[in-house]
C-alpha cells in the first residue's frame, strides 16, 4: 500500500514540522473560520463567467486537505479537499506575503490548510480561489497512498477507513448515503405515529431471534449476560404497556459466521404496530422500503450488481410450501409424517440435523431450491411452526404462522410476522425452543417468564417488523460487501 521507503518519509515530514516551528507556525493549527464549503462555491458560483465573478469580487473563505500541488517560481496551483469535494487554489507569494509562501512551497500532500482568498475563473475555466492568505492547520506526517494505486488492499481500507475516506470518492459517497437512508426510515416510522424507544443491549436471557450470543459478565451484580441479538421481547413488553406503536434502530450482536452479507455487529429497525397483522407488516414494509428508496435515488429502480431491482409497488407474495412445491416438486401441503419428510429430504440430498422436525425440513428445501432464484422483492410468507416461536400460528392451517420473509437478490433483507399473544402458547413455544437446544441447536432460545407474564396482563393482537438495514444501505448504493457499508467493520489481525 505505501512506498518502500516510508519510514524516510516520515521522518522529512517531521522534520517538516520542526521547521514550521520554528518559522512560528504552530504544525498542529488553530480553530479556522470558514465562509464556505467547496460545494456551496460551486452551486453559487458556476453560473457565472470570468469577467462576472471579477466584478463580483467574492470573497471566501475555505479549508481542506491539500490532494495535488504544483508551484514554479513565485506561484502554485493545488487542490483542497474537504467533505464535499475539491476545489483548485491559486497562491502568488506577492498575494499571500512571503513567509506564507514559504509554508506553501514546503507544504506536503495530506497538509490541511485554510485559504481566504476571491473566486475566479483560470485561463482554462476552472472555477479557483486566487489565495489571498495562506494558512497552515495540519501537518500530515504520514503520507497518503500514491494517487493513481490509492488503496487497491480491501481490508487495508477497511482497517483504515480514516485514508479510505480521504483517497475513495466512493467510500465517501457510501458513508455520507447511509446516514441519509437512516433518516428516511425514521421520518417514515415517525409520520407514521410510531415512538422511537431505546431497550437494553444486555440481556440476562437469549430471546427474540435464532442465533448464537456473546456473553459478557457484570462484575457488580455477579450476572452473565448477552449481548442482545434482538430487540423484540423489550419492544413488544411496550406495546402490552400500551404505547400501541413503537420502533428501535439498534446495533444487534450474533457471535456467527462472517462473509460479504454478515458482520457480528449489524444494524436494524423493529417495529411493532397494536391491532395490526402479517398483512399490515407486509403494506408496512414494502411502503417503507419503497418510499425510502426514491427519497436516497429518486427513482424506484436499483442497480446492483449489474441487475435492475424494481423496488416500485407492488410486490409479489408467494407462500413458502408454493415455492418448494414449485421449484422440488414436493408437496408439503400434504399432511405427512416426519419420516415421510425425511425421506423426502434424503432422495433430494437435504442434510437433516437431530432437532429438526417437518417445519425445518420444509425450510431447508426452500434455502435449498428457492432463495437463490429470488431477484425481485418477493414475500415469502407462511414458515413452518417450528422455526417461529414468537409468530401466531396460521388459522386455516396450524402446522405453519402467519409470518413472512422479503427476499431481494437471493439475500434476507425483513422479518415479520403476525405476533404471538397468547402466552400459554408462547410459554409451550419456549419449552419446544429448550428441548431444541438439549438436541443441539445452540442458536435455540431459553425461557422468559418475565415476557409470558407480560403476555398474561394482554397484548393486542399486534404486527412486528424487522429489517436489516446494512443490507439495504449496501442494496442501496450498489456495495456487494458489508464491509463497506459500515465504517467500522471487525476483521482479523493481521
Amino acid at each position: 500500500m505505501y512506498p518502500e521507503d516510508l519510514k524516510e518519509q516520515q521522518l522529512v515530514r517531521r522534520q517538516k514540522a520542526q521547521e514550521l516551528k520554528e518559522k512560528g507556525v504552530d504544525p498542529f493549527g488553530q480553530k479556522y473560520v470558514r465562509t464556505h464549503n467547496s460545494k456551496q462555491i460551486f452551486e453559487s458560483y458556476e453560473g457565472f463567467d470570468h469577467d462576472q465573478l471579477e466584478s463580483m469580487n467574492v470573497e471566501v473563505s475555505v479549508a481542506g486537505r491539500i490532494m495535488l500541488k504544483r508551484s514554479q517560481g513565485k506561484a502554485g496551483f493545488m487542490h483542497i479537499q474537504d467533505k464535499f469535494g475539491q476545489i483548485q487554489i491559486y497562491v502568488r507569494q506577492d498575494h499571500v506575503g512571503e513567509l506564507a509562501y514559504d509554508v506553501f512551497k514546503s507544504g506536503d500532500l495530506g497538509d490541511i490548510v485554510g485559504i481566504k482568498g476571491h473566486v475566479f475563473r483560470t485561463k482554462t475555466n476552472e472555477l479557483t480561489i486566487k489565495a489571498s492568505e495562506y494558512t497552515h492547520l495540519t501537518k500530515a506526517l504520514r503520507p497518503l497512498p500514491d494517487k493513481f494505486h490509492g488503496l487497491q488492499d480491501k481490508e487495508e481500507a477497511r482497517r483504515r477507513r480514516y485514508v479510505d475516506l480521504i483517497v475513495n470518492e466512493e467510500s465517501k459517497r457510501v458513508a455520507l448515503t447511509r446516514p441519509r437512508i437512516i433518516r428516511s426510515i425514521q421520518n417514515f416510522f415517525d409520520q407514521k405515529g410510531f415512538i422511537e424507544v431505546e431497550t437494553p443491549v444486555l440481556h440476562s436471557i437469549l430471546g427474540g431471534a435464532a442465533a448464537r450470543p456473546f456473553v459478557t459478565h457484570h462484575n457488580a451484580l455477579d450476572m452473565d449476560f448477552y449481548l442482545r441479538i434482538a430487540t423484540e421481547l423489550p419492544l413488544k413488553r411496550l406495546i402490552v404497556g400500551g404505547l400501541e406503536a413503537v420502533y428501535e434502530i439498534g446495533r444487534l450482536f450474533r457471535n456467527e459466521g462472517m462473509d460479504a452479507k454478515h458482520n457480528p455487529e449489524f444494524t436494524t429497525i423493529e417495529a411493532y404496530l397494536a391491532y395490526a397483522d402479517m398483512g399490515d407488516m407486509m403494506d408496512l414494509v414494502e411502503e417503507c422500503l419503497s418510499t425510502v428508496t426514491y427519497e436516497t435515488l429518486g427513482t424506484y429502480d436499483i442497480n446492483f450488481n449489474d441487475t435492475v431491482i424494481h423496488m416500485s409497488r407492488p410486490w409479489k407474495r408467494w407462500h413458502m410450501v408454493d415455492a418448494v412445491k414449485e421449484l422440488s416438486g414436493v408437496d408439503f401441503w400434504a399432511h405427512m409424517t416426519l419420516e415421510e419428510a425425511k425421506a423426502h429430504a434424503k432422495t433430494h440430498g437435504i442434510h437433516v440435523e437431530k432437532h429438526f422436525g417437518i417445519g425445518h425440513i420444509i425450510e431447508a428445501f426452500f434455502e435449498h431450491y428457492c432463495e437463490d432464484v429470488i431477484i425481485q422483492p418477493t414475500m415469502v410468507y407462511g414458515h413452518p411452526i417450528e422455526i417461529s416461536p414468537l409468530a401466531k400460528k396460521n388459522d386455516q392451517d396450524p402446522r405453519f404462522t402467519d409470518r413472512f420473509e422479503l427476499f431481494i437478490m437471493r439475500s434476507e433483507y425483513a422479518n415479520a410476522f403476525s405476533e404471538l399473544n397468547d402466552p400459554i402458547d408462547q410459554r409451550e413455544r419456549f419449552e419446544g425452543q429448550i428441548r431444541e437446544k438439549e438436541l443441539g441447536n445452540d442458536e435455540a432460545s431459553e425461557m422468559d417468564v418475565d415476557f409470558v407474564e407480560s403476555l398474561e396482563y394482554g397484548m393486542p393482537p399486534t404486527g412486528g417488523l424487522g429489517i436489516g438495514i446494512d443490507r439495504f444501505v449496501m442494496l442501496l448504493t450498489n456495495t456487494p460487501n458489508i464491509r463497506d457499508v459500515i465504517l467500522f467493520p471487525h476483521l482479523k489481525h493481521r
